[in-house]
């Protein structure tokens, strides 16, 4: 039998989204090819540490009333102490440390800042372990909403016209930011700026500078940045990309579409504890050409962020064509995230998603 190729699924971590990865994680978890591959589950505590997690896909669905967490075990995980090694360890929470072979290939599974925004994947760079995903540039850009906005501007690809406020602006002078504010009209979306999931998102529809306040408090207490959004009225529509084989043109998804039935947007809830209000369908109903143009943008966007591996871009329709949303570069993996969802209806397994996902790792 040829060797397994093993792979270190990386999980938790210490934002907002710990639970979310945790859930995305128990998803690879179950659907990997075990008779292709050995898996480490490296889970990474709310405070940073890195422990020897349970194999145990079931410890890790999403359940609204008790959310899953990485607990602190007392195991911690010792990486390679150089590139000369692929080796992990792990230490025991009595002091013995036991060898857990060399990894092949890390899957960092994790969403928000430190984890998704470059800093583990500079670790992991650092070590010379090879993992799946953006690098330490795109990963990054696609986290700062700020940046991935400007980037995406300067390659003439549309986005939604926004101003970003720092936390010392508006602690110096409110009311200036809330009279820059106007100009960009009613209704507005204020966001932090490194964060995902919609935590911390708060839709401005009146006049009220309370209101305003109110969501731009919410923010900051994610982020020391802020962006304050025009709203955008169109179709809000997703794809997913995968990147190209030997330097090959990425590979772009059919497009789901989100329909608000009854929520004000796109919330947590309404992400991963399926919530009401929201359907979310797939294949969208989009003519031959709109599904190409959108394909194309993806590409595009995905490249203008120098993305790999996988991104998922999310895209208003509007009367006047698409405006690009975000480019997430580790999207959910839960069994109702959009990601998997337009890759199945594409004819791509969710098992098939992370064979490929490995290989472009490694390759």
């Amino acid at each position: 039998m040829p060797s397994k190729t093993t792979v270190a699924v990386l999980f938790g971590g210490r934002s907002s989204e710990h639970s979310i990865s945790c859930a995305t994680a128990g998803g690879v978890l179950e659907a990997i090819d075990r008779t292709r591959f050995d898996v480490i589950p490296v889970g990474i505590t709310a405070e940073g540490a890195f422990v020897l997690e349970d194999d145990d896909p079931a410890k890790f669905r999403l359940d609204p009333s008790a959310l899953p967490v990485v607990s602190d075990n007392g195991t911690r995980i010792l990486w390679p102490a150089s590139t000369a090694s692929r080796s992990l360890s792990v230490q025991r929470a009595d002091g013995t440390v036991s060898v857990l072979g060399d990894v092949d290939v890390v899957f960092p599974i994790l969403h928000g800042p430190f984890g998704e925004d470059g800093t583990v994947q500079g670790l992991l760079e650092l070590v010379g372990l090879p993992y799946v995903g953006s690098g330490v540039l795109a990963s990054a850009l696609g986290m700062d909403k700020h940046f991935t906005k400007t980037v995406l501007q300067a390659a003439g690809i549309a986005v939604a016209p926004w101003q970003t406020v720092t936390a010392h602006q508006w602690a110096a002078s409110p009311s200036s930011v809330l009279s820059a504010a106007e100009s960009l009209g009613l209704p507005l979306f204020v966001k932090p700026a490194r964060a995902g999931s919609s935590v911390g998102v708060s839709k401005v529809s009146s006049s009220s500078a309370s209101e305003l306040s109110d969501a731009i408090e919410t923010a900051l207490r994610e982020d020391s940045r802020v962006l304050i959004e025009s709203a955008v009225v169109g179709r809000e529509v997703e794809c997913g990309v995968l990147g190209g084989r030997a330097g090959a043109a990425p590979r772009v998804s059919v497009a789901g579409e989100i329909v608000m039935t009854g929520r004000e947007f796109y919330d947590f809830d309404a992400k991963y504890l399926d919530a009401p209000g929201v359907d979310l369908v797939c294949p969208a109903e989009l003519s031959p050409v709109e599904l190409a143009t959108m394909q194309e943008l993806a590409a595009r966007a995905f490249t203008a962020i120098d993305g790999a591996g996988l991104a998922r871009v999310d895209f208003f329709l509007t009367p006047e064509g698409f405006v690009v949303n975000e480019v997430n570069t580790m999207p959910g993996f839960t069994p109702i995230s959009m990601f998997p969802k337009c890759w199945i209806a594409s004819g791509v397994s969710y098992p098939e998603i992370i064979d490929e996902l490995i290989a472009l790792a490694l390759e």
